[in-house]
């Protein structure tokens, strides 16, 4: 069974993304911000990510950053979960090392693909 970590700094986001990704038959880590990602990653070795974009302090883009730094952690998939839903922004996210990108809302289907596409 894959293993994805889920951050996301709201709660309710948090829990409809795990029951989700819990339902399609993953085993789910959850963390609430950049800090405690890096740290569940780094213990952890979730088989993929799946980040809020925009969070205080750490968003995603810089726990995407962070963990491509790092050879332990560089070719684990991170997702886009966000907001953001222009073109510019996909592209930006994916030159920044993000192997998928959904917008919110998202369906299951939708994140489940995301994650399928991401995990190859």
């Amino acid at each position: 069974m894959k293993t994805i970590l889920i951050v996301d700094d709201l709660k309710s986001e948090l829990d409809l993304m795990a029951n989700y990704l819990s339902k399609a038959g993953y085993n789910i880590i959850l963390a609430t911000n950049g800090e405690e990602a890096i740290a569940k990653t780094l213990t952890s070795k979730p088989d993929a990510i799946v980040t809020d974009w925009m969070m205080p302090k750490m968003g995603g883009l810089d726990i995407c950053r962070k963990l491509k730094k790092n050879p332990e952690t560089a070719e684990i998939p991170v997702i886009a979960c966000t907001a953001k839903n222009r073109d510019v922004d996909r592209l930006w996210a994916k030159k920044q090392g993000v192997k998928a990108y959904v917008t919110k809302p998202c369906t299951q289907e939708q994140l489940v693909s995301a994650l399928q596409e991401a995990m190859g």
